[in-house]
């Protein structure tokens, strides 16, 4: 005990360590998590060993979480904002209407304390960012002592830790197991017939470890019988610029393909462009024929931000057709990736300003179209000049404080910091040439940052935590499945009978609502496909934003 008195750092990496061990034990579709494990056993050290941690290492780590957070939603939170998402966007009003609402009445009920009640509050919701908005508020609440500020934020944690591994688990059985049954849907079914509705009949994503096993981007050789006397410019023009010559081989000499240049009775050519054009290409050609070394041609790749105003809201078919320089150079489109999913690089595949597209072709014409449509994306390694400046502006705006009928409200660290993290993740994402975050980077920050609050959070709170488990052990539970199942009804009565949500949306917004990862886990398991996963991440970006801004907001006014 000693030791860890002595060197608080050996026990915070411990809690990190042992908190993700026990965060993996599975219970049928639940698992806790590692933030959760982290703070059970960081609660369960700090009550037996009284482990001191400065405050600051809290403030800090919170910071560089709150902000990575932002960071990453940012660019699709501005997107989500239009009349489109306005209904899903209900939904994140309803969960932030009803937790707040349900906060307050248990608190005056049972005559809870300012902490209690927030904890409750973030447990609930499942959003653990909202024990640190929440916490960094009670300290700043003027007319506590130093002894109530500490006691206070240590039962944030305590009623957080009870009321999250209840509502864990209800949002985790009544999102992939009640809702179908009252939606009275097979959500497999639904997911699938709902796809293929999107995507006229099309297969579903694939998965992050899985690859096309036909790709659609090919090249093939064929030697020329039917196509004895056609230009290269004419055969291409025929196919629409669908696919084009990229080398062509008379004898031993290989010949510059030049729009003009006339093929005859055996030259091999080489065509690339999408699967269907190159295989009907073969039928104006001639037989296709095994690779021949040297009739071949390098391929370059370049992953582009679409900054060009000219694109936002165009489907790629459009902007093939507004930009022919697609089809004159033989460049194609691979891959669409907005923020962290990648969607299908179909003709009908909408882009946004801020998509950063994948482009494959000869190296020429790659240089020639990105200068039309965007620019390189650069994103191989942080800007910390971008990150720093970030979180500065961040304290300073949580460092304002406003104040509504005599209540004081401020955002603190946290929320300032979300909210320059939501506006620089924004701002970057419009132009992605400076302020680089790679998103292997920003995800460990984010996940670092929080576990390393969190486990301070246990240390420091855990000689509060039996005292409160003693007074209000069984309204903890209640609490936290409560907190729950409201707003989850009244968005599933909502959402279908007012605002129309395709089921299998429906139920992954809800989800999303409550910012629970493994809900949607289970919900896309249950559905065996990804489909529930488009309603989740306009409903989590948008949570993941308002939910934290709750904290304060409770404690302001309870505070007063």
């Amino acid at each position: 005990m000693g030791v860890l008195q002595d060197h608080p750092e050996l026990a915070l990496f411990l809690c990190l360590a042992a908190g993700y061990l026990l965060g993996k034990v599975r219970v049928g579709p639940i698992t806790l998590g590692g933030i959760c494990g982290t703070l059970i056993v960081s609660l369960l050290l700090g009550a037996w060993a009284k482990i001191e941690i400065d405050a600051d290492v809290k403030t800090i780590f919170f910071a560089l979480f709150i902000f990575a957070l932002g960071y990453m939603a940012g660019p699709q939170f501005f997107a989500n904002l239009n009349r489109k998402s306005m209904r899903f966007f209900a939904l994140c009003f309803i969960e932030l209407v009803s937790v707040l609402g349900l906060a307050y009445l248990l608190a005056k009920a049972f005559d809870l304390d300012v902490g209690t009640a927030s904890g409750i509050l973030a447990g609930a919701a499942t959003e653990s960012a909202v024990v640190g908005t929440a916490t960094e508020a009670i300290g700043k609440l003027p007319d506590l002592t130093a002894e109530q500020i500490t006691t206070y934020q240590g039962h944030v944690a305590t009623a957080y830790t009870v009321c999250y591994l209840f509502g864990l688990v209800t949002i985790v059985i009544y999102t992939s197991q009640i809702m179908p049954m009252l939606l009275r849907v097979n959500l497999a079914d639904a997911s699938r017939a709902l796809w293929e509705k999107m995507r006229g009949g099309g297969s579903g994503g694939l998965e992050s470890d899985e690859r096309e096993a036909m790709p659609g981007l090919v090249g093939r050789t064929h030697l020329v019988t039917l196509a004895d006397g056609r230009t290269v410019g004419n055969l291409e023009a025929a196919f629409a610029g669908g696919v084009t010559v990229e080398a062509v081989r008379r004898g031993s000499k290989d010949l510059i393909p030049a729009p003009d240049l006339e093929l005859v009775l055996s030259d091999l050519v080489l065509v690339v462009g999408r699967r269907s054009e190159a295989i009907a290409a073969g039928r104006a050609i001639g037989p296709e024929t095994p690779g021949i070394p040297g009739v071949d041609t390098p391929l370059a790749t370049r992953q582009v931000a679409m900054t060009d105003k000219s694109v936002a809201g165009k489907s790629l078919d459009e902007i093939r057709a507004t930009h022919p320089e697609f089809g004159r150079s033989g460049v194609y489109v691979t891959d669409v990736l907005r923020g962290e999913q990648h969607l299908p690089a179909n003709p009908d595949t909408v882009v946004q300003r801020g998509d950063v597209v994948t482009l494959v072709g000869a190296r020429s014409g790659l240089n020639r179209i990105v200068d039309k449509i965007g620019t390189v994306a650069k994103n191989d390694a942080t800007d910390f000049i971008y990150l720093g400046l970030g979180i500065a502006l961040g304290s300073l705006i949580g460092q304002l404080v406003v104040r509504l009928g005599g209540v004081p409200l401020s955002l603190g660290t946290g929320g300032g910091c979300l909210i320059s993290g939501l506006l620089f993740g924004w701002f970057r994402s419009r132009r992605q040439t400076f302020g680089a975050f790679p998103p292997q980077a920003a995800t460990t920050i984010k996940d670092m940052g929080l576990a390393v609050f969190i486990a301070c959070t246990g240390l420091t709170s855990g000689p509060q935590a039996w005292p409160l488990l003693k007074e209000y052990g069984a309204l903890l539970p209640f609490a936290g499945i409560a907190m729950v199942l409201v707003p989850a009804t009244i968005s599933l009565v909502v959402g279908r009978k007012l605002l129309k949500i395709e089921k299998p949306l429906l139920i992954g917004a809800i989800a999303g609502q409550q910012c629970s990862t493994p809900a949607i886990t289970s919900v896309t398991q249950v559905a065996q496909s990804s489909v529930p996963m488009l309603g989740y991440t306009i409903t989590y970006a948008l949570s993941n934003f308002l939910l934290p801004l709750t904290g304060p907001i409770l404690v302001g006014i309870l505070g007063a």
